[in-house]
């Protein structure tokens, strides 16, 4: 019975394992109690709490009050086993890659690594609609986060039980089923240094005791806001440390760069600039950074000098940058207010019934940093900077101080590139509003005592993006420039005209929509479990069956204005709109529960789903648990998965994107496709690359493996590990262009050739190539103990990243291990990850003190490095570990009215230092998939209970 119990708690990992099961079930010790069998995440048969062992990770409501966790996502980002990806705010708060278009305002879930599209997200067991913009993830910031009863997350494949998507694992988000009385409470999350504030307030009202009236009506409103954290609001937040191999790579600054056009255009008032002191042509010239001038960083705040040794730009020599990647919002500013209400009916003894509301509406605005303007290659010469004015005096004079009068055309307008800071940041504000409405039946059948459940649901995620501040009409914009009322050559303290202003704000496009979309979801699902009434030699057997129908739709509109004049720099995605499309699952499954002898049990479970458009899958799980002796338990499982293509990849429109690098050869003629003047065949080609959706793309599939033990040596002290193996082949991905061109034969009809034989285009669409293999360990200790008459517990739990590999073709070989390495966008597989957790509690007060520590990794390499021009001197190829101490005390020893205080980072740790580059990723200096950028914070939660 001890080691029953045990495995319960200590298979659970988080901030305190806590027993999945506790509040629904009563001691099995007591002789005249009847013990409830209840359904968990990863099982559709109903068990006692001492029957079954799941791989779970489990946060009760407590648990997460206790860590000041306000979201969903905050949840993830504290997750030893979550993956480390572009999924939270602050990640994707940028300007983002291709794949990525489209998820503005979500959070998703990334269990082990696999992707928020390989991670199944669960609202009271069921599904929930994706988000609307991509429909290809569920947003975690639709979910009631303030009406949680406990979080369970399964730590194991599960399509034999859920179908798609649930490659990574089960995060199962569990609500109240009932409640009578009256609560509100009130959260506040505050930052030390400013800003990225957090405040949430939450009412719950319910009425109707359902055993005693056969009724019961709760609901709960909730209200959530973030305020702004921008990059420039924190020190290390930047990206000027050119000794450690990192500097902005950007001459668009807010006081302008003059740009020598070259002797080609003299029209101009630099042609052919040469350096006075040795001769070498200089393109880029700010007057700030000429010799004895003010510097740089007397153009504004976050100018300093452009590093042309950094990038090999000698040309820009005298060039200024400015620190755009700070100007990014790094807590992008969110209002959220979700409700759920749930109305519950006992029909007699047998049965009862119920129906439930989930709905939320999210505000989110991203901002980046303003637009650049270079009017001599976006507009063309009419908008170069007319030749009138003190401004142009001011260069004139101070390039002919250094260059001489001879180099310049005095009178011809100025090629310049500028920050355009009186545009203003760029912004895009998307809102989103997510339901989903259910009806269903649950009880036992009456004769075979078999418990059923049945639902009925229809789920929304409908979701907006329009543009805020700092975009323009095209045309207008470009008039603007020309006409010389808006000048591009101010020092701090000098503002632009009136006129200027005016003229700019006419030519804003603020509130104009660039997309929308919406994902449905109709589902029907019944299972039936219960007990053969036939005993094997360790107990009875037992049983589920289920089907699960559904139709999932989705529908994406981009620019719909009657008239669509260009907006410049406007992301908008017309290519890819699709009118409503939609398909139909038809799954059955089954699982049954073998307990073959007292010390071993088996559970066998599949499913078999059959899809629209292109066919079926049957995906099996065996799982065992073996207790060969008293206080040790050998567990394992295995099974196959399978993630179907989104819509997008499936029906994206085609879209052609010019190649405009030199280091392209035709592979037909040059094996290595790098091309080179003095190799024969490698000569540079510029061909077109097609992207889009193909509609014969197949599921991508799976098989996960775990083996692990549980051991409890003493009442006190017990521990886990598990290993754990995933592979993936199959995946859906644009093809990417070092496969086609390493694997030329079988990619031939991938490189489109015109009738001479010459590459005019390759074919990047989306298609199932090659494969990841993904390894790791996952451990977790619990040491309990008395003290002062109060009690006290230790727990540990970690995760290790043994192997995380990929191939392009299924026929080759894995590639280098990358744990531990930088990944650009995606999952970024540091090696441990752990959380030290230290609790007391003595009658009313309780306390926890929380580690969080995060493996360092080698960082991307400079491109100075890559390049092999140079190593800075100061460049560390390693990023350092980041370790955040928590701590919270609780009292709830007065009437109807508790408490919670906490300081996370205590300590006040800023994010590691890393000099990844900017265009590629979010984070200036820093890492927003590994670390929190808020610094220290101070956490209150009130709690009233009031009917």
């Amino acid at each position: 019975m001890k080691l029953n119990r045990l495995i319960q708690s200590i298979a659970l990992a988080g901030f305190s394992s806590t027993v999945v099961m506790a509040q629904d079930t009563v001691t099995p010790e007591a002789d005249d109690a009847k013990v409830e069998r209840i359904r968990v995440t990863g099982s559709n048969i109903k068990r006692t709490n001492i029957e079954g062992s799941l791989p779970l990770t489990v946060f009760s409501k407590a648990d997460i009050d206790a860590q000041g966790i306000t979201s969903a996502e905050q949840l993830l980002m504290q997750l030893n086993i979550a993956g480390n990806s572009s999924d939270n705010l602050a990640s994707n708060g940028g300007i983002v890659s291709e794949e990525q278009r489209g998820n503005n305002g979500v959070s998703g879930a990334n269990l082990r690594g696999q992707g928020a599209d390989a991670t199944l997200v669960l609202l009271n067991g069921r599904r929930v609609a994706t988000h609307g913009l991509k429909g290809r993830a569920v947003d975690l910031n639709s979910i009631p986060f303030a009406a949680l009863e406990r979080v369970e997350v399964l730590r194991d494949g599960a399509s034999a039980m859920y179908g798609t998507d649930a490659i990574g694992g089960v995060i199962n988000f569990i609500t109240k089923k009932d409640y009578t009385g009256g609560e509100a409470s009130a959260f506040m999350d505050v930052t030390e240094a400013g800003g990225g504030n957090i405040y949430r307030t939450n009412l719950l009202l319910g009425a109707g005791d359902i055993n005693k009236d056969g009724w019961n009506l709760f609901g709960t409103l909730s209200f959530k806001r973030n305020t702004t954290l921008d990059g420039s609001d924190r020190d290390f937040s930047n990206t000027f440390q050119p000794n450690r191999g990192l500097s902005p790579d950007t001459r668009g600054t807010p006081f302008a760069t003059v740009f020598n056009r070259g002797a080609s255009q003299p029209n101009l008032i630099g042609t052919g600039l040469v350096d006075p002191r040795d001769g070498q042509s200089v393109i880029a010239v700010n007057i700030l950074d000429l010799p004895g001038a003010a510097g740089c960083e007397s153009g504004g705040d976050m100018m300093g000098p452009y590093d042309q040794k950094l990038w090999s730009s000698e040309s820009s020599r005298y060039a200024c940058a400015w620190d755009y990647p700070a100007a990014a919002r790094i807590q992008q500013p969110q209002e959220s207010t979700d409700f759920i209400s749930r109305a519950s009916f006992k029909l007699n003894e047998n049965h009862s019934a119920y129906l439930e509301l989930v709905a939320s509406k999210v505000d989110v605005s991203k901002a980046f940093e303003p637009n650049q303007i270079s009017p001599g290659s976006t507009f063309g010469p009419a908008t170069w900077y007319p030749s009138t004015g003190a401004s142009y005096n001011t260069i004139y004079n101070a390039l002919a101080n250094y260059f001489g009068a001879s180099q310049l055309n005095y009178g011809q307008p100025i090629a310049y590139r500028w920050r355009c800071m009186a545009c203003g940041g760029r912004e895009i504000d998307t809102e989103t509003n997510s339901y989903r409405l259910m009806a269903a039946f649950e009880g036992i059948i009456p004769g075979i005592e078999w418990d059923y459940t049945a639902g009925l649901s229809r789920a929304s995620s409908e979701s907006e993006s329009v543009l805020g501040g700092g975009y323009h009409y095209t045309a207008e914009l470009q008039q603007v420039l020309g006409s010389g009322l808006i000048n591009p050559f101010l020092l701090p303290g000098q503002s632009q005209s009136a006129a200027g202003i005016a003229a700019l704000e006419a030519a804003s496009a603020t509130g104009v929509k660039l997309y929308g979309g919406e994902s449905l979801m109709t589902q029907l699902d019944a299972t039936i479990s219960g007990g053969f009434g036939f005993d094997l030699p360790g107990g009875e057997l037992q049983a589920a069956f289920g089907v699960d129908l559904r139709r999932e739709e989705f529908k994406f509109n981009g620019d719909e204005r009657a008239e669509m004049r260009p907006i410049f720099n406007a992301p908008f995605d017309n290519a890819n709109v699709l009118d409503k499309v939609s398909r139909d699952i038809q799954a059955v499954f089954a699982e049954f529960y073998l307990p073959i002898f007292d010390s071993l049990d088996v559970s066998l479970s599949g499913r078999y789903d059959k899809y629209d458009g292109f066919g079926s899958t049957t995906n099996p799980k065996v799982s065992f648990t073996w207790r060969p002796v008293e206080g040790f338990l050998v567990r394992g499982a295995y099974s196959t998965g399978f993630k179907v293509p989104t819509f997008n990849q499936l029906f994206n429109g085609v879209t052609e994107s010019q190649y405009t690098g030199l280091d392209l050869a035709d592979p037909a003629t040059c094996a290595s496709g790098i091309a080179s003047e003095t190799v024969a065949g490698c000569a540079s080609i510029r061909p077109v690359e097609i992207f889009g959706g193909k509609e014969d793309l197949q599921p991508e599939e799976s098989e996960q493996k775990s083996i692990g033990f549980v051991a409890a040596p003493y009442d006190n002290f017990n521990f886990s590990v598990d290993w754990w193996e995933i592979e993936r082949t199959d995946t859906i991905r644009s093809a990417p262009r070092d496969v086609l061109i390493e694997n030329y034969d079988q990619f031939q009809a991938n490189w489109i050739r015109d009738s001479s034989g010459q590459v005019i285009a390759i074919d990047r669409r989306y298609i199932n190539s090659g494969g990841t293999l993904t390894r790791g360990i996952e451990v977790d200790a619990n040491l309990s103990g008395e003290f002062a008459d109060g009690n006290w517990r230790l727990n540990m739990n970690g995760s290790y990243i043994d192997s995380f590999k990929s191939k392009g073709l299924d026929s080759l070989p894995y590639s280098d291990n990358l744990v531990g390495e930088y990944v650009r966008y995606y999952n970024l597989p540091i090696k441990w990850k752990h959380t030290l957790n230290l609790s007391y509690v003595k009658g009313d007060w309780s306390h926890t003190l929380s580690q969080l520590f995060r493996d360092g990794y080698k960082d991307e390499l400079p491109v100075s490095v890559r390049n092999g021009s140079y190593i800075p001197d100061d460049w560390n190829p390693e990023v350092s570990s980041y370790t955040t101490y928590n701590y919270s005390l609780s009292y709830s020893g007065f009437d109807n009215v508790s408490f919670t205080f906490g300081i996370k980072n205590i300590f006040d740790r800023d994010p590691p230092f890393t000099a990844h580059q900017n265009d590629f990723a979010a984070g200036a200096a820093w890492e927003p998939r590994i670390a929190d950028p808020r610094g220290r914070s101070f956490t209150l939660l009130l709690d009233y209970k009031f009917m």
